[in-house]
Order: C-alpha cells, then sequence, then structure tokens
C-alpha cells in the first residue's frame, strides 16, 4: 500500500475524495499544507497551497468550466481543474497520477482488499497461483506480487506458456547443453536459472503439456533443475507465480493437469473478478489507460464526460481490460469534439453462443441444387472457427480450448479456410 499526504483544505473541499482514495490502495494521512515533510512525500494540494509544494505534488481547482490537467513540468507540479460535474473521473485520474508503477490500477472497494491480501502473500516465498479470465490483469498482479517481495533485486521473468514451441519447451525453461540436440550449436541456461534469486512468472500454465509438468513439479519441489543433456541437476532458486484464464481443478479433473502438481502450485490462490464485478476499477482503469495513450504535450488531456463514465461504467466487458483499452483508444481517434462523449464508446456486445439457423426454403417454381447435409456440417465448423478467433481476439490455442479441438486441427482447418478464399 502506498502512502499519500492530503492537506486539510482539500479535506474539507472534498470530502469524498479521501474515501476514493482508500479504495484505490492508498493509506491517506491527513496534513497541514505548510508541516514538514519527507523528501519523497507526494502530496494533494489545494492551487492556493502552491507555495507549499514540490514539482512531486498534485494542485487541485475546483472550477466552473472544462476540466483539465496539466502535467508536472519545468520544476512545477501537476495540476487538475474540474468541476462538480467531472469529479467522479478527477478522482480516479488524481489517484492515477500518484500511483508507482508496480502497483495496479484499482479503485474498487473489493479490489483494495485483494491487493491488501496480495501484499501480505507477496512478503513470503510461497508459491501463488492466480486464476482469472483473460484480460483481468494476472500478470499485473505478478509484477504487484515481485516488487512487494524481497527478491526486487533480481530478476521478474514472465513467459506465455501457451506461446513456447511444444518441441522446445523444456530446453527454453530448464536450458541445455551444447550438441544436445539438433541445432543446439551453444549451451542455453533456460528461463529457471535466468529468474535465479528473482521471480517466474508461468502465464497459461495450463498449456504445459503432462510429460513436462512432471518435470516442473520436480523442480518445485527440490529447488533444483535438470537441463537438457545434462546429467547432474543445477540447483536454482526461484519464486513461482503461475497464472490460468481457466479452472485449473477442473483441468485436474478433465485429466489434463496433474493433481500434485495443482496442490504444489496452489499455495496462495489468487482470484481474479471479471472486471464488470468490480464497477469501481473501471474509472481507475481507465483514467491509467487514458494517462498511457496520450502525448499531453501536444494537445492537451482528453477527459471523458460524466455519461461516457456512466457507459462504461455499466457495460459487461466480456474482453475486461482489454476490450476497455480498445474502446477508449477508438474513442480518442474517433471523437468529434473536445471530450470523449458517450456517443464516441463503441461497445461491443457479450459473444453470444453459436445459434442453429434455419435455412430459407425456396420457392417450388424456382430450381435449386439440393443442399447436403455433409456441406451445411462442414461451413458450419468453418464459421465456428471464425466466431471463436473472433472471441479470442485471433489467439490459436485459446480458440483451440474454446472449440475442444487440438491446434494442430485447428491448423488444419484454417489451410482449408484459405484454400476455399483462395478458390
Amino acid at each position: 500500500m502506498s502512502t499519500l499526504d492530503v492537506s486539510r483544505g482539500v479535506c474539507a473541499l472534498l470530502p469524498g475524495l479521501q474515501h476514493w482514495l482508500e479504495n484505490a490502495f492508498y493509506e491517506v494521512r491527513i496534513v497541514d499544507a505548510a508541516d514538514p515533510r519527507d523528501r519523497d512525500d507526494r502530496r494533494i494540494l489545494l492551487a492556493t497551497e502552491i507555495g507549499h509544494a514540490t514539482y512531486r505534488d498534485i494542485l487541485i481547482n475546483v472550477i466552473d468550466g472544462a476540466p483539465s490537467l496539466l502535467s508536472a513540468a519545468n520544476g512545477l507540479p501537476a495540476r487538475v481543474a474540474f468541476g462538480i460535474a467531472d469529479m467522479g473521473f478527477a478522482f480516479a485520474l488524481i489517484a492515477e497520477l500518484a500511483r508507482p508503477s508496480a502497483i495496479p490500477a484499482v479503485g474498487d472497494s473489493g479490489s483494495a482488499r485483494l491487493m491488501t491480501l496480495a501484499g501480505r502473500v507477496a512478503r513470503s516465498d510461497a508459491t501463488v497461483l492466480i486464476q482469472g479470465d483473460t484480460g483481468t490483469g494476472k500478470e499485473g498482479m505478478a509484477r504487484f506480487l515481485h516488487a512487494q517481495s524481497g527478491r526486487t533485486a533480481h530478476d521478474f521473468i514472465a513467459v506465455n506458456c501457451a506461446a513456447l514451441p511444444e518441441t522446445m519447451m523444456e530446453a527454453m525453461l530448464f536450458g541445455h547443453k551444447k550438441g544436445s540436440f539438433t541445432g543446439a550449436s551453444n549451451a542455453s541456461e533456460g528461463l529457471f536459472l535466468a529468474a535465479d534469486g528473482g521471480t517466474l512468472f508461468l502465464d497459461e500454465i495450463a498449456e504445459l503439456p503432462l510429460s513436462l509438468q512432471s518435470k516442473l513439479l520436480r523442480a518445485l519441489q527440490e529447488g533444483e533443475v535438470l537441463p537438457v543433456g545434462a546429467t547432474h541437476p543445477v540447483p536454482v532458486n526461484v519464486r513461482i507465480i503461475a497464472a490460468c484464464n481457466r479452472n485449473l481443478a477442473n483441468e485436474v479433473a478433465a485429466g489434463r493437469f496433474r493433481e500434485d502438481l495443482y496442490w504444489r502450485l496452489n499455495v496462495m490462490p489468487l482470484e481474479l473478478r471479471p472486471l464488470a464485478e468490480r464497477p469501481g476499477d473501471v474509472a481507475a482503469i481507465a483514467a491509467a489507460m487514458l494517462l498511457r495513450q496520450q502525448d499531453m504535450g501536444k494537445a492537451g488531456f482528453v477527459w471523458p464526460t460524466a455519461a461516457a463514465m456512466d457507459k462504461l461504467t455499466a457495460h459487461v466487458w466480456p474482453g475486461n481490460a482489454r476490450e476497455l483499452g480498445n474502446v477508449l483508444q477508438r474513442a480518442l481517434v474517433l471523437r468529434d469534439g473536445e471530450m470523449i462523449e458517450a456517443d464516441d464508446l463503441h461497445l461491443a456486445r457479450a459473444p453470444q453462443p453459436l445459434r442453429v439457423v434455419t435455412p430459407i426454403v425456396a420457392p417450388a417454381s424456382v430450381a435449386v441444387e439440393p443442399t447436403r447435409l455433409r456441406d451445411v456440417a462442414h461451413h458450419s465448423k468453418l464459421e465456428a472457427i471464425r466466431i471463436a478467433l473472433r472471441e479470442t481476439d485471433g489467439h490459436r490455442a485459446a480458440a483451440a480450448r474454446k472449440l475442444g479441438i487440438s491446434e494442430r486441427t485447428l491448423r488444419y482447418r484454417l489451410a482449408e479456410m484459405r484454400e476455399l478464399a483462395a478458390a
């Protein structure tokens, strides 16, 4: 949790700000603007208290008119001006201006409680299993755990298990000796040894084949790895954080994941809820994304209107934070006015289950070629593949899982689709 000083003048003028900041995972201290301070302290002050400010502070000015943000520059602090209508987003923006980079953007009380728990978990060396839908911020949570641990002097290494070539998984994770297989012209230490002393984040852990899961289990239990082609294991000191967007207990029940490895990973479980279930986070994440997406030095900061924020908060977010980022980026490009209006937000509907469409029967007077059942089934499969790829943003492994087929079968079907398109 980060500490943030707020002047008594700000609290008197904006009593709701302290509550927002506490939900945003800050420890708020009420201070007088003239109080002595440590060098690294950051304060939120009124614009009239600028005489007590440093370049690290944030100045607030409540006005009648359009909101604005001036970033810190030339030794001057950041300045946020807004009226009553824009107060909700302004609070989120203030929190994100002060937030350290290693702490994820949150604004929901439930998320703040989860972050508090994660902070306690981070101080141990226990293995952590993070589960949640795609786009809920699993890697951000993993980076927070590393930043709050005693391993920050060493590397945080993130690897997406679904993106590792299956034939190279073992060598990439555990390393290999020179000449141990065709093409191994040089030795490699592997990701475990690269993260020695630090944290190794294994995203999409369910994608590891069963044969490799047993070797991962031994590495976790014994604290050593055996590089491909080696005869002696190498000791390694790594904190493992694993993540999965599927229910790993269900994967165990289906026989796709080792039960003993599941219990070895599930020492400290953290569950990330979908964005639709934590509406307070929408404004926080939107503020963080808009700050990241805009070059304020050129055109100034573009604010969303209160109506736009209401629309964002009410959306179901099937794509979670990734969808939110796409929506905001489109709105910045396509907006007509000086602010992001509700009509500038083009929100996708939640993906619907594939429905069987009753074919239209041609009139009896029109001669048509009979439709073969085999062709109908074939085209339905290709359409299901198109929908699955669209819903998973083109992620083939995820699309294959959604369809209940192997990636090899999916590649075969995609080749068929390309041939049909070229015909």
